[in-house]
């Protein structure tokens, strides 16, 4: 049968010009041909490892995976870009997206990523970690389709608080008060501390406090209470007789006249004989004598039974009375020279 078509191609073909015509097309159809086995080229594609091999005509990549049914999705990874030509031989590789569950903080979501590790898909993502935030797996593990991931932030912070310090209640005895009777001598107030604690959050949530350091930037200051402790008892007089009395003070006493040398006035002056109280000074050894004593010990206008003096009745000040000394009033220089410098017990007559 071949040979009979050789014959017929052979006679029809016999003449010229039917013959030339009939080898120019040969010559194209071959030519062409020619060209497109040359454009066909073979090509590897590899999809999350898995290599296929392929014999195409298109140079685009994106013509290429079209051409073999492969969809790109929108965070799949395709290597070269999908507007890429290759050739002959060359890979294209594709890492498809998978779903990761990402909690960060309360907020929960599910993301669509390619990357390979859990670094580089929160580097796609643009999720920073702060220097204190945890994670739940290393930045390292390789990502797979499922996985749980929870970022908790972690905060710390400073804080400073101002913390009252309560003021303590000191309770002294005094024998110038009654017994059971009080007196404030001071008020108490409280002072301040300044605390800085380091507090620390997990997504916003406080997990721990603790003090760093403190300071008083206010001292507080004591309340301060007199007691009362004296009571009404008698004392025993020279004579043999008792008084009242609700204290009793050893005291170192002198004596004055009201005289220039003691009082710097002489009669005539004004003030003269006159005490602090304004009353003129006496001797009065059957009744009330003046005595000079310091305020803040025994205040003005109390009276006294004075161990060998007799009763008096503190009137007058002087310069040189201060604390535990009190100054007896004498009429003359001679009893003041007798009377010379002792110590005495005075007693606080009720």
């Amino acid at each position: 049968m071949f040979n009979k078509i050789k014959d017929n191609i052979t006679t029809y073909f016999s003449n010229g010009p039917k013959k030339i015509v009939f080898v120019s097309v040969l010559i194209s159809i071959c030519a062409t041909l020619g060209v497109l086995i040359s454009m066909e080229k073979s090509v590897r594609i590899v999809i999350d490892g898995k290599e296929t091999s392929v014999m195409t005509y298109k140079s685009n990549v994106s013509s290429i995976l079209n051409k073999n049914n492969i969809a790109i999705g929108p965070k799949d990874i395709v290597e070269p870009d999908l507007q890429s030509n290759v050739k002959t031989g060359d890979t294209i590789k594709i890492r498809k997206a998978i779903n990761v569950q990402l909690a960060i903080g309360k907020e929960v979501k599910k993301v669509l990523t390619a990357a390979d590790t859990v670094e580089e898909m929160l580097s796609q993502e643009k999720i920073a970690l702060g220097k204190e935030d945890k994670i739940s797996v290393p930045k390292e593990k390789v990502i797979k389709n499922g996985d749980k991931i929870s970022i908790t932030r972690v905060n710390t912070k400073i804080e400073k608080k101002i913390q009252s310090i309560e003021f303590c209640t000191e309770i002294k005895k005094d024998e110038s008060l009654k017994d059971g009777v009080k007196k404030v001598v001071q008020e108490g107030k409280a002072g301040q501390r300044e605390i800085n604690e380091k507090v620390i959050y997990q997504n916003g949530k406080e997990v721990s406090r603790e003090v760093v350091n403190q300071v008083i930037v206010q001292q507080p200051t004591k309340k301060v209470i007199a007691m009362g402790t004296a009571k009404e008892r008698s004392a025993r007089l020279s004579r043999g007789s008792s008084i009242n009395h609700s204290k009793r003070l050893r005291m170192r006493s002198t004596a004055y006249t009201a005289s220039y040398n003691d009082t710097g006035k002489r009669p005539g002056d004004s003030g003269f004989g006159i005490t602090a109280s304004g009353t003129r000074v006496k001797r009065n050894a059957g009744g009330y004598s003046t005595v000079a004593v310091d305020p803040s010990v025994i205040p003005l206008g109390t009276k006294l039974y004075i161990e060998g003096y007799g009763y008096a009745i503190a009137e007058d000040t002087g310069g040189a009375i201060k604390g535990n000394k009190i100054d007896l009033y004498f009429n003359s220089d001679s009893q003041v020279s007798k009377w010379g410098v002792r110590y005495v017990d005075v007693y606080i007559v009720n």
